[in-house]
């Protein structure tokens, strides 16, 4: 799940129980300013048409959401203990695989030298501006590096917008380094696959046992994997649940909101809490998010 402060939601759906989960709900997709992690279908299509995705105003309000909503800086922070575990130099190549508007490679320029690719468009231009290091536009499918090119790469949120999942994950996997790492978010659990997911051109959900099958087709080891993202589970199951009970009577459209600022600094102590668990190496069983550092 990508997240910010902001989410589509379907229309006449705005009842308070609904519009109070809707802020608890980590965000899904390009919808909660997912664009920042623009992973979608753009990642699959030609760089061209890429920035057609969603309207431009939209896409650049949701930039700013990656710096301060609770679940783009709790899962930095996840990530951050994670990287901080391996051994890095700050020699070590780093790809930022969709890398968005380029905020996370803010945080990956603190463990190497970060490289970032992402297909044309507003999020390929805001991620040249602010990013640490060079930003390439192109496909995850059809990357123009050299085979181990990286020592590391990361690919936060991205291909669960995939047709072929294990065709992105064995291109990393060429352009990656003998020995080197990939790690790898996902939004976990088909069973409360949602509106959400439909609006943002999501393909599939994972469980730890479809994410490293996918893996290990493309020639990964899994060295460690963890769920994130677990206190707020029973929060999204209840949105869910509600969904279900209710339907939407139209198709869902973009609605922005924002998540208000007392809410934003207690949803972020959970993640803030998994990710001390994380890096004490500990390992979630359950979540809405699934991580995995593959060899």
């Amino acid at each position: 799940m990508t997240c910010g402060r902001c989410y589509q939601r379907p229309r006449n759906l705005d009842t308070g129980v609904r519009r109070f989960l809707s802020l608890l709900r980590p965000p899904i997709g390009v919808g909660w300013a997912g664009m920042a992690d623009h992973a979608s279908r753009a990642l699959t299509q030609s760089p061209k048409s890429a920035d057609t995705l969603m309207d431009a105003g939209y896409e650049l309000e949701t930039h700013a959401a990656e710096d301060h909503h609770w679940w783009y800086r709790g899962r930095r922070r996840v990530l951050r203990q994670v990287l901080a575990s391996l051994p890095l130099s700050p020699a070590t190549r780093i790809l930022d695989a969709g890398c968005g508007s380029g905020r996370n490679m803010l945080m990956l320029g603190e463990f190497g030298q970060v490289t970032g690719l992402e297909p044309a468009g507003a999020s390929l231009s805001r991620a040249r501006e602010r990013a640490a290091g060079a930003v390439t536009a192109g496909t995850i499918e059809a990357m123009p590096f050299a085979d181990g090119a990286f020592e590391l790469a990361v690919c936060l949120d991205v291909i669960e917008h995939l047709d072929d999942d294990r065709a992105a994950l064995t291109e990393l996997r060429r352009v990656v380094a003998p020995g080197g790492r990939l790690v790898v978010t996902v939004p976990a659990y088909q069973w409360i696959w949602s509106s959400h997911d439909e609006v943002n051109h999501h393909r599939r959900r994972y469980t730890r046992r479809t994410l490293l099958a996918a893996a290990s087709d493309a020639g990964w080891v899994c060295e460690r994997s963890t769920h994130f993202n677990a206190l707020l589970l029973p929060a999204a199951i209840a949105y869910r649940t509600l969904e279900r009970v209710r339907r939407p009577s139209g198709p869902p459209v973009s609605d922005l909101h924002r998540t208000p600022g007392w809410l934003n600094r207690t949803l972020s102590q959970p993640l803030h809490f998994e990710a001390w668990l994380i890096r004490s190496g500990r390992r979630m069983p359950v979540g809405l998010s699934l991580l995995a550092v593959l060899r």
